[in-house]
Formats: structure tokens, C-alpha cells, sequence
């Protein structure tokens, strides 16, 4: 199962070059960009572990592929994340999220169902991956 979160999320993997040029795409609109990471994708964790700081003041892409490859050496059986986010309105809201790294096995979640009173069915989903600790579930 390949998860599919964030945009670019139905096409295959972007090399280096193309995060690169989306990175720096985010940076000329004035977004400040970060990374972050996680070993649970469930759809509505949406918390990762954010790996370093956001660039704020960064004018060029190669700072963020360079620590990319920092968070790969550390993170890279893990889910990694490129976000970017625009403060102009006095806030922060992300403007684009993605995935920039995957695990090499990607267990998929199961949908579970569950009856209730009155006709009433309610469904869930839980990974596969979190049947293992946390630190354990990939690679």
C-alpha cells in the first residue's frame, strides 16, 4: 500500500531535484519551509516530529535539500515530510505539504467496521505499523 497524503501524493516519488525546485518554489513565495518526520502516517496524525527549524529567512532550496539529507541519515526508514508555511496573514497556515520520504515497506492500514444502535455503522482505520513501538515499526 503506498500512502498517499499531502500533494503529489498519487505520483511517483520526486527526485532530489524536483523537492528542490518545490522547495524553492515555497521560498520565492515568501513560505518558510521545514521538514518533519513520523513512524505512524495515520491520516489524522497530523503532528510529525519536526526535524530542526523552520526556515524562515532561507533564500535558497540547498538548505533545506542539505538538511533533507541529514534527516534521510537519521529518519530515512521513517515518513518525511517537506512543509511549507505562510505567515502573511499574521498566522501560520501550511500552503504545501509532501512527501519526500519513504520506508522501503509500507504495511497499509486495516478498515475496521463497527455496528451500532439504530442501523448505524461506524468505521476506522488503524496501521498495520503501529502493532510494533514506536521507534521499531519500520526498517
Amino acid at each position: 500500500m503506498r500512502i498517499t497524503q499531502g500533494t503529489f501524493s498519487f505520483l511517483p516519488d520526486l527526485t532530489d531535484e524536483q523537492i528542490a525546485r518545490q522547495a524553492q518554489y515555497c521560498i520565492d513565495n515568501g513560505w518558510a519551509v521545514s521538514l518533519e518526520f513520523t513512524d505512524d502516517p495515520h491520516p489524522r496524525n497530523t503532528y510529525w516530529e519536526m526535524w530542526g527549524h523552520p526556515m524562515f529567512d532561507n533564500p535558497d532550496a540547498a538548505a533545506l535539500l542539505m538538511e533533507l539529507k541529514e534527516c534521510r541519515k537519521v529518519y530515512g526508514h521513517c515518513y518525511i515530510r517537506l512543509v511549507a508555511f505562510d505567515n502573511s496573514h499574521g498566522w501560520e497556515s501550511v500552503k504545501l505539504s509532501f512527501i519526500v520520504n519513504r520506508p522501503a515497506e509500507e504495511p497499509g492500514f486495516q478498515l475496521s467496521r463497527q455496528e451500532a444502535p439504530g442501523r448505524v455503522i461506524r468505521y476506522t482505520t488503524r496501521a498495520y505499523a503501529a502493532d510494533k513501538p514506536a521507534g521499531q515499526r519500520y526498517g
